[in-house]
Formats: C-alpha cells, sequence, structure tokens
C-alpha cells in the first residue's frame, strides 16, 4: 500500500510540475500584448537600421551621435522583447515592414543637410507613434512580462524624442529658403515629396515625412 501511495504522489509530482512548467512557458497574453510585441521589435529594427544611416550618411556629429544612441538602446530594447516573445511562443519577423523598408530605402538616397533634415522629422514622427502604441499596451494589454515591456521603453522613448526635437531645434530653422518657402517649425514634420522635389540640392518645397518605426504592423 505505501509503495502504491509512493508511485502515486511520484506521478502527480511530475504532472503537476509539467503544467506549471506549460504555465510559465505560455503567459497570458491577448491580441494586444501579441500584436504589441511585434509591433515593438519592429520599431527597434527600424530605429537600429535609421541610426545606423545617420552615423553612415550624415556629416552633423549631433546627428552621427544620436544615430548611434538609437543603434544602443534599441538593441537593449529588443534583446528584452526578444526573451519575452520566445518565452510567450510569439514568432517575431526578421524585418520591419513594408512600410518601414520603404521609408528606410527613401532616406538612404539622400544626403547631407537634407539627409540630416528628413531624418530628424521622421525620428520624430516615428518616435510620436511609438509612444502612443506603449501608451495603447499599457491601458489595453493583459500579460505583466508585456506591459513591463512597455513600462521600460517609454522613459527611453521619452528621452529620444526630447533630444531629437532639441537637435532638430539647432538644425531646422523657420527662415525662408531660398525658393522662399519655410522651412519647417519645430512642430512639423517634413520630409521629401514624390516628386523628389527635396533630394539633394533641391530644398525647396515639403511634405510629410516618413516615420521609420512609427508604424509596426
Amino acid at each position: 500500500m505505501i509503495r502504491r501511495i509512493i508511485v502515486l504522489l511520484a506521478v502527480a509530482a511530475v504532472t503537476l510540475g509539467g503544467t506549471a512548467g506549460a504555465v510559465a512557458a505560455q503567459p497570458d497574453l491577448n491580441e494586444q500584448d501579441k500584436k504589441f510585441l511585434v509591433q515593438l521589435h519592429r520599431v527597434d529594427l527600424t530605429e537600429i537600421q535609421a541610426g545606423n544611416l545617420a552615423q553612415q550618411r550624415s556629416t552633423d556629429r549631433s546627428i552621427s551621435d544620436l544615430g548611434k544612441m538609437l543603434v544602443d538602446d534599441h538593441t537593449k530594447l529588443d534583446e528584452s522583447v526578444r526573451q519575452v516573445a520566445q518565452k510567450a511562443e510569439v514568432p517575431l519577423p526578421d524585418n520591419p515592414n513594408a512600410s518601414q523598408r520603404e521609408d528606410l530605402a527613401e532616406l538612404s538616397r539622400l544626403t547631407g543637410q537634407v539627409f540630416d533634415n528628413v531624418w530628424l522629422a521622421a525620428m520624430i514622427s516615428g518616435h510620436r507613434q511609438t509612444l502612443e502604441r506603449l501608451d495603447q499596451e499599457l491601458s489595453e494589454g493583459s500579460s505583466p512580462e508585456v506591459k513591463q515591456l512597455a513600462e521600460d521603453a517609454r522613459p527611453v522613448v521619452r528621452e529620444h524624442l526630447n533630444l531629437l526635437r532639441k537637435a532638430r531645434g539647432g538644425t531646422m530653422s523657420p527662415s525662408p529658403s531660398p525658393s522662399g518657402t519655410m522651412s519647417p517649425s519645430p512642430g512639423e514634420t517634413m520630409s521629401p515629396s514624390p516628386g523628389g522635389s527635396m533630394g539633394p540640392g533641391h530644398e525647396g518645397t515639403m511634405s510629410p515625412a516618413p516615420s521609420p518605426g512609427g508604424t509596426g504592423e
């Protein structure tokens, strides 16, 4: 009888241990949590590539330094995203989405002051959108671990946004351009128009900037 009880207790321990492991491996995520993990991962991938572009193509040391900061910080943030996603068994994409890749390609065709202006505008727009997604996760997510990712990322993204705005205040003034149109003010976002009017040597007209990292779907 005692031997049978020992066997039954051993079986129960194995069964309960397996169940606990399964629960630990699959936290309680809702659809918002899963979507957010993918979005934040794509934002990190995009910001890392955008930061590398800034270091490669900008002639302004402050822009290059901002680019390095984006690479370093978003690399660290993405390590946490990958860990949580792996534990939750949420597959992550290998690349930014099509829109983000297109924006990065557009930035890669620019140089000099035009690159700096467009890059800053795009990064500001993207970081503002990222803050909105972080807030959405905090209000609509269900997983404590995923919500903690948003909580941890928020001050980093906010600091990036403040520094980007400060940098643009020093590189983009409201004075008239040679063509007579106004350069963007600190509250606006500008970039090349589809016709290439803001390409190298053509700074006359502006249109809404791409926002790499801002949209993660």
